[in-house]
């Protein structure tokens, strides 16, 4: 039985200690804030009940097989959205469907020949997706050559790993708002379309034809699930207990130190920021990514956070809403070209009050409100920024003078709690030279015995992605 330090209890940490766990390592999480769940952090604010971070639960198998290991079923209750979402176009608000059948004759209206177009587009992203899952995507890349296997050979140009998502949908479709529709997911994995490979439109399988849905009492129930998982295999979590050191002796780590305690280690995996755990936690003899490998990456976005609470009812608002701008290719320049605060935004908001009453007081609304933009800027303004970001919302749905909460966070936010890299929410983006065996390695090149999970390392951002990297830790040190 070997000790297991886990440093980070997001859900690739949580991932990775349950499965460890159940090896019959003697496992401890150790966890900087107050609760689990990493960015999936919630706050309870005069009955309100805020989800600061992931509220999109989407490819609902990724989850039916972490729980498979334990020979359970996923233990909460999952509502499939209907509407998906909302999107309000400036000239017009448009439903995506749970029914594909509404969503064929939706783009049939946008478009000449639309479920036509769509039902190809849709049959690619299924086939790209699963040849990704089966193959690529739960398996560990430790060097670059891991990608030069003869099954991505001969996939590689079948999956449109070489051109661009914004070129490939370009040439599908013609309508500008059925581009943005097939387009908008690349904003929540951190990417911009003309940089993001087109391997990425199987988010449309994901989105289409998988489904979105609700788990109920939202994001942080999932983490709560997995982390009973690695309790009940007698992991130990730590909460409020922050790690100041990762010890090592003839490149292996021997111990962790955290404000409270030093524990023996076995084996390290760090769950945590992966520039905060490589240029903090370790000594620069043991760094394999110094500060120059850091400064040319593509850094996914940060995001504004506000979250709102509302004494009336919003019906004019669905669960899931994106705001799109008319000005698109702006919004990205503003974040990956000419890093600044956009003057006219896309933008999201969730309304969980509209699928789950207990997280608002009867009566009321809970909205939380994300704006993408650029990482590693200074938010000192970001309450002012908010209130354009308010005024703009109250012209589709009036909430102005029914705010009884308000709260505002930004790059600071993230980087006090999360120690995120220049604030940002996300990682890495994903592009194609930050994709796989390109991203940051889940084996320390320099240390034997730490891996690493999180949105960092493959297969990168978003919730599943992250479940997913603490399985392939906990493979690795297996």
């Amino acid at each position: 039985m070997a000790h297991i330090i886990v440093i980070g209890a997001g859900f690739g940490g949580l991932t990775a200690a349950a499965l460890a766990a159940k090896q019959g390592h003697d496992v401890t999480l150790l966890e900087k804030n107050d609760q689990i769940g990493g960015r999936a952090y919630v706050k309870h604010v005069d009955g309100y009940s805020f989800d600061l971070g992931p509220s999109w639960y989407m490819m609902p198998e990724v989850f039916e097989r972490f729980f498979a290991h334990f020979n359970k079923k996923v233990p909460y209750k999952l509502t499939r959205l209907d509407p998906s979402y909302r999107i309000f176009f400036e000239d017009e608000t448009i439903d995506v469907s749970a029914d594909l059948k509404e969503n064929l004759a939706l783009f049939d209206r946008l478009e000449p020949d639309g479920a036509k177009k769509l039902t190809r587009y849709l049959a690619q992203a299924e086939y790209q997706y699963n040849t990704a899952m089966k193959h690529f995507i739960y398996r560990p890349y430790l060097k670059h050559t891991d990608m030069l296997n003869i099954k991505l050979g001969i996939e590689g140009a079948k999956l449109k790993l070489y051109q661009s998502m914004e070129t490939y949908v370009n040439k599908e479709f013609t309508s500008d708002k059925a581009r943005k529709i097939l387009l908008y997911t690349l904003v929540f994995l951190g990417g911009d379309p003309k940089r993001t490979p087109s391997l990425y439109s199987l988010m449309s399988h994901v989105d289409f034809n998988l489904g979105v849905y609700y788990p109920e009492g939202g994001m942080q129930t999932v983490a709560k699930a997995i982390a009973q998982q690695a309790t009940a295999h007698n992991a130990k979590i730590r909460l409020n207990e922050p790690v100041q050191r990762i010890n090592t002796e003839n490149k292996k780590v021997v111990s962790v130190t955290t404000t409270k305690d030093t524990y023996a280690a076995d084996a390290v995996i760090a769950n945590a920021d992966y520039h905060h755990v490589e240029t903090q936690l370790l000594t620069k003899k043991d760094t394999s990514y110094n500060e120059n490998y850091w400064a040319k990456k593509t850094i996914a976005p940060s995001g504004l956070i506000i979250t709102l609470g509302i004494n009336k009812k919003v019906p004019e608002l669905d669960h899931h809403n994106l705001f799109f701008a008319t000005d698109w290719q702006r919004h990205f320049a503003n974040i990956f070209d000419n890093p600044d605060w956009p003057d006219n935004p896309s933008y999201y908001v969730c309304k969980p009050s509209h699928s789950d009453p207990t997280v608002a007081p009867k009566g009321c609304e809970t909205l939380f409100i994300l704006v993408p933009v650029a990482a590693d800027l200074d938010d000192t303004d970001k309450d002012a920024y908010a209130q354009q970001i308010i005024d703009h919302l109250d012209k589709h749905a009036p909430i102005k003078g029914n705010i009884t909460h308000q709260e505002v966070h930004a790059h600071s936010y993230f980087s006090e709690h999360f120690n995120a890299y220049k604030g940002t929410a996300l990682g890495l983006a994903h592009t194609l030279l930050q994709t796989a065996s390109f991203r940051p390695r889940q084996q320390s090149p320099k240390i034997k015995n730490l891996y690493y999970a999180g949105q960092y390392t493959h297969p990168g951002i978003g919730v599943p992605m992250t479940v997913i990297s603490g399985e392939i830790a906990a493979q690795l040190i297996k």
